[in-house]
């Protein structure tokens, strides 16, 4: 396969490059506005109690949540409960029930109720339930913050009051709003900084500039592709975050992955199209491998009912699909088309066109050095990954809330004052609706029960002609780890059987079990995945479990370093954000399934050329050696342009797109340094050549001849 894709680039490059051109200008065009029709939803369970609860609860009780929140002062002297703000309240609150798709209002001064007046009495609140489906709620919240300035805005009876209008819609809206903010700073950080690292490390303006091609198709396609999703299925606005990060980062990787052995066999002597042809066949062979396996390990998102991560999937996989895809043709056919003409405008000083003796170089030593202690190599090394992984292991997991956004947010403003000036916690209510009809006795013992629940402080019931429903006021913070052990409580209270829990509590509690019951398949479809294809394209049992288990090792870093940043409120006041104590549950999974196939970009690039090496001369360690020279510089230099594009995420404003900015660069560098360089030497030089067995197949653990190679996917793809 990969000699006909050398073939139709070489006979035919300005084919290829105008049929990948064309394609990237109408995936551009037609995905230009990809951000508009993506979702801002996607954060409920599908099938969930909590879902279904809410769900029955609107069915029956034509009700819910009270999902905005108005949070309400006045300059009049007389203060919130005088006579004008009392008058301009109960003005403000009927303006705002006027309006569509507004129920539900209830406001201080409408009801007289303590608990919207603030506890120094100079705020007091209005609530209000916005009513419409996950996706369209957004845009009527947006259009909501508008017509409440127009209730109280300069020449209104109700302009002596100030209102902020926060609550749960708010929230999500300015989550959304603060990501697209975010991702735009992120492209304006990233793409000036990694232009000037690949121009340090490409040394030409033009080789600099080819890994644009590779992104413009991956990018520009994946856009594409996700608008035309969307018009069937869900698909979360988050997902262009992810497509920008790894198209940006794919094609990079790819790009230097390619340029490099380009420029190897042009130092060798060989002419253009034998460079390339070498090229797509050696070089083009680890992009392909390291393509399928990154996809395969994102697509493993798909796994959860979890609209989220489903759609971080579709992007992923898509993303780094295509960033092959123009790593196979669209890169060879540019160099095809430009020749030598690659090293124009050249950046400092150029080595001479020859080989360089491997024996000279610094990371021949760096694995020499390795390889004569490798025991005390491993020992050392592991242990260093497992000592910064160890905050993992008290990591306590929630899922986002307002205090993901900065505290200068209209939305974060209205919760600190809920949680610092005011009594009651009845915004994070819980909602309990029998699954059918009940006695008044069977309710009054089930809201008795409930009441005695640690964390309750109030219990309303409301009888209805088909179901019962329970209101449940907490406490209690409701993203917390005493707030889920209080939904626990609740559905196993006698009687619980009967009704069915929802709230924001309850989704914290439905979405963790929804992560927790998915991550062991996830865990198994990426391992067998990565080493059957490991398997198949090595022909090694021995390699794929390394490879598998020094990832793992690699991601252990990370993974410490969230917990002990954003869980302990480390580096606040560098990032910006609020602790609380807890991390981000989906956040994990995400990281592991991208980190894991990223880190065999560079597992397979590596290994791809100490196989070269060890069938021309069946030295094991001079193999590994000669492959971490041949490499070594390149990963490191992929490993530092991914993990600049991943920390301008860091630059962001909301936490949860923060922790996976920090947590992937981190992963990034700690395979590229530490697992690459130290771990994957020692570990081969303990094993020597039976690195390379395979059951039934004693030829393995011999160097390959030029006449009888073992009938790995190498040959079928060449």
């Amino acid at each position: 396969m990969l000699n006909r894709i050398a073939d139709l680039v070489i006979r035919a490059p300005k084919l290829v490059a105008g049929v990948c051109l064309l394609l990237v200008v109408g995936a551009a065009g037609y995905g230009f506005d990809a951000a508009s029709r993506l979702s801002p939803a996607g954060y409920e369970v599908g099938g969930s109690e909590s879902t279904a609860a809410l769900d029955r609860l609107a069915a029956e009780f034509d009700t819910g949540p009270a999902n905005a929140v108005l949070l309400v002062t006045t300059d009049d002297p007389a203060g919130i409960t005088g006579a004008a703000a009392t008058a301009q309240g109960l003005a403000l609150a009927d303006g705002l029930a006027a309006l569509d798709d507004i129920e539900g209002v209830t406001s201080y001064w409408g009801t007289g109720a303590p608990q919207l007046l603030s506890v120094d009495g100079t705020m007091a609140l209005i609530t209000a339930r916005i009513v419409a489906d996950e996706e369209r709620v957004y845009t009527r919240t947006e259009a909501l913050r508008e017509e409440i300035d127009g209730l109280v805005g300069d020449g209104t009876p109700n302009d002596n009051l100030a209102v902020i209008l926060g609550g749960s819609a708010q929230a999500n809206l300015e989550i959304v709003e603060e990501s697209e903010r975010d991702l735009l700073r992120a492209e304006l950080l990233a793409i000036p900084l990694t232009t000037i690292i690949m121009l340090l490390v490409f040394r030409s303006v033009v080789a600099a500039l080819l890994p644009l091609v590779v992104s413009a198709v991956a990018v520009a396609g994946t856009a594409a592709l996700l608008k035309g999703l969307s018009e069937v299925t869900l698909v979360s606005i988050f997902a262009l975050n992810l497509t920008t990060a790894l198209g940006l980062g794919m094609g990079v990787d790819f790009s230097l992955f390619t340029i490099s052995r380009w420029r190897e066999e042009r130092a060798g002597g060989a002419s253009n199209d034998d460079a390339l042809r070498t090229t797509i066949n050696r070089a083009g062979r680890s992009i392909l491998f390291s393509g399928m396996t990154t996809a395969a390990t994102l697509a493993a998102l798909l796994l959860f009912d979890y609209p989220l991560l489903e759609s971080l999937a579709y992007a992923g996989f898509v993303v780094v699909a295509l960033a092959t895809f123009g790593a196979l043709f669209a890169l060879p056919a540019t160099i095809a088309l430009l020749g030598d003409r690659v090293e124009r405008f050249p950046i400092g000083r150029r080595a001479a066109a020859e080989r360089p003796a491997v024996e000279d170089g610094v990371w021949y030593r760096i694995a020499r050095r390795v390889m004569a202690r490798p025991i005390l190599t491993m020992v050392v090394v592991g242990g260093i990954l497992l000592l910064l992984g160890s905050p993992f292991l008290r990591a306590e997991f929630a899922i986002p809330d307002d205090r993901a956004l900065p505290q200068s947010s209209d939305s974060r403003q209205v919760a600190d004052q809920l949680r610092s000036n005011f009594d009651s916690r009845q915004f994070g209510a819980l909602a309990a609706v029998s699954t059918g009809p009940v006695t008044d006795a069977e309710l009054a013992d089930y809201a008795a029960a409930v009441q005695n629940v640690p964390g309750v402080a109030a219990v309303n019931t409301v009888m209805g002609d088909g179901a019962a429903w329970v209101s449940i006021v907490p406490n209690l913070e409701p993203i917390s780890l005493d707030a889920e052990e209080m939904v626990a409580e609740i559905r196993s209270v006698p009687g619980a059987e009967a009704f069915q829990v929802g709230g924001e509590s309850a989704r914290l509690v439905d979405n963790k079990q929804e992560l927790r019951s998915k991550l062991v398949p996830v865990v198994i479809w990426v391992v067998v995945v990565v080493a059957l294809l490991l398997y198949r394209s090595f022909g090694s049992v021995l390699l794929p479990i390394k490879a598998i288990l020094l990832n793992l090792l690699s991601l252990t870093a990370a993974f410490g370093a969230i917990v002990w940043i954003f869980q302990d409120g480390r580096l606040t006041g560098l990032l910006g954000f609020t602790p609380t104590g807890l991390t981000d549950a989906q956040t994990p999974i995400l990281i592991f399934c991208i980190a894991f196939g990223l880190s065999m970009d560079y597992e397979v690039f590596l290994l791809s050329r100490i196989k070269e090496e060890w069938d021309r001369t069946g030295d094991s360690e001079r193999a590994v050696a000669v492959g971490l020279q041949r490499t070594g510089g390149i990963i490191t230099a992929a490993a530092v342009l991914m993990a600049v594009v991943f920390l301008s995420f860091a630059s962001g404003r909301v936490a949860f797109i923060q922790l996976v900015g920090i947590g992937l660069a981190l992963s990034i560098i700690a395979d590229a340094a530490l697992v690459r360089t130290f771990l994957v030497p020692a570990f081969m030089a303990v094993a020597g050549r039976w690195n390379w067995w395979s059951p039934g197949r004693n030829y393995n653990i011999e160097p390959a001849s030029t006449t009888e190679r073992p009938p790995t996917l190498e040959r079928e793809l060449l």
